[in-house]
């Protein structure tokens, strides 16, 4: 077995590259490195996604969308990360304003406010995801002509 004492009890990698893996994802949690691997990782997935766009569209890849014709609340967000990997930021904005505030989000966690988000009460919480989701669904709408303004 090798390794630290308890590694394998709790399912921690063993072994050099495991230790490196180990401090990456400690310093993903904290801090303003904790940012900036996290806006890395993001920006490595959106230009991944972009070029596989490139090479082939999948054409709708939302399961409510592909059999209803009405769009979900997080339509557009894989087209977010395609449009930010193509280098076109305001069309990523477009296509869901509000998945892009979540990533945002999710990658200045780091800094404090992963920590205010958990230190909120849960029914809070809710109403805030519900609230966004509700006005995300209204975008997809409008977006998609089912709702016309």
């Amino acid at each position: 077995m090798g390794g630290a004492p308890g590694a394998a009890a709790t399912g921690a990698p063993e072994g050099v590259l495991g230790g490196l893996v180990s401090r990456t994802l400690t310093a993903a949690r904290h801090g303003p490195l904790g940012v900036v691997l996290r806006v890395a990782a993001m920006a490595a997935a959106a230009v991944g996604a972009a070029l596989v766009h490139r090479l082939d569209d999948p054409g709708v890849l939302c399961p409510l969308r592909a059999l209803t014709g009405v769009p979900c609340p997080v339509c557009g967000g894989t087209t977010v990360f395609i449009e930010f990997g193509g280098g076109r930021p305001a069309q990523a904005a477009l296509a869901n304003p509000v998945v892009l505030a979540g990533a945002v989000a999710v990658a200045v966690a780091p800094l404090g406010l992963g920590r205010r988000w958990w230190a909120l009460q849960p029914k809070t919480r809710a109403w805030m995801l519900g609230t966004a989701l509700v006005g995300s669904e209204l975008w997809q709408l409008a977006r998609f002509g089912v709702l016309r303004v």
